[in-house]
């Protein structure tokens, strides 16, 4: 039983990590809109 609540562990957290590798492959494969950069020079609104 212990052996098997292991594996039932491991494996949620197998699952837990695909999900969020993919929201985060996702969330970079959006095309931004707006990009705002504050430097040296002062404020940089670029849009994408």
């Amino acid at each position: 039983m212990n052996r098997n609540l292991l594996y039932l562990v491991i494996g949620a957290l197998v699952v837990v990590i695909a999900v969020v590798g993919y929201q985060l492959y996702k969330e970079q494969q959006k095309p931004s809109g707006i990009e705002i950069n504050l430097g040296k020079n002062g404020i940089s609104i670029e849009e994408k």
